[in-house]
């Protein structure tokens, strides 16, 4: 595919794009700005765009992107609930931590474990009823995606390593699946998570020297 031929598609792409798409899009870009700032808003605003979004994945046979934003929809409730929780001293329970090699192994064997599992289920889907799915890709996006918002829930620095790729894998994919305003939508998501991981790294830094100090 040529650079024009790119670009048109882009503009008949934009030119397509419903209301709900865009409701989607900048429900989203303000869900990722709340969580980069550590706000549990985050949350209530990041459902709006989940549930137009597994509206708009299952319409166009994306299960894998579907699944995933059902699992953002529990998990949203989840975070919002441990986000919001404090100690008696009014001190948030969840803190922005890292995670040690043992966690790291976990965070693996979890995208491993939701990445067969999810092929396998769209190679079925695809070969039955769904031929707009594409397994590989889907399944890649999707279980970096369960593997990120898990790790969201919890405040971990490596959240934004997993958003980063799961925003690189869903940029091509939705674009080849007629969502271009999306496929735009997920770059600017990658570039926000980058500027994400760099400032939960500093708070953690800055978080981290405080303790010390004060031991």
């Amino acid at each position: 595919m040529t650079i024009q031929e790119i670009f048109h598609q882009f503009i008949v792409g934009i030119k397509g794009t419903s209301l709900l798409e865009y409701i989607a899009v900048f429900s989203g870009i303000a869900s990722v700005w709340y969580y980069k700032k550590e706000n549990v808003l985050v949350y209530p605003v990041g459902l709006v765009n989940t549930i137009i979004y597994i509206y708009l994945s299952g319409k166009q046979h994306l299960f894998g992107e579907a699944s995933v934003n059902f699992y953002y929809t529990v998990m949203s409730i989840y975070g919002w609930v441990l986000w919001a929780k404090k100690d008696q001293q009014q001190h948030h329970v969840v803190i922005i931590t890292t995670s040690n090699i043992k966690e790291w192994i976990y965070q693996l064997l979890f995208f491993a474990v939701f990445y067969v599992a999810i092929f396998f289920a769209l190679t079925y889907i695809k070969n039955s009823f769904g031929p707009g799915a594409i397994p590989w890709a889907d399944a890649f996006a999707s279980a970096s995606a369960y593997t990120g918002m898990w790790l969201m829930t919890k405040k971990k620095v490596e959240s934004w390593i997993w958003w980063i790729t799961t925003n690189s894998a869903s940029i091509p994919l939705y674009f080849v699946k007629g969502f271009v305003f999306t496929s735009v939508y997920y770059l600017v998501l990658l570039a926000m998570a980058v500027a994400g991981l760099t400032e939960w790294k500093n708070k953690y830094a800055e978080n981290k020297k405080q303790r010390e100090s004060l031991a």
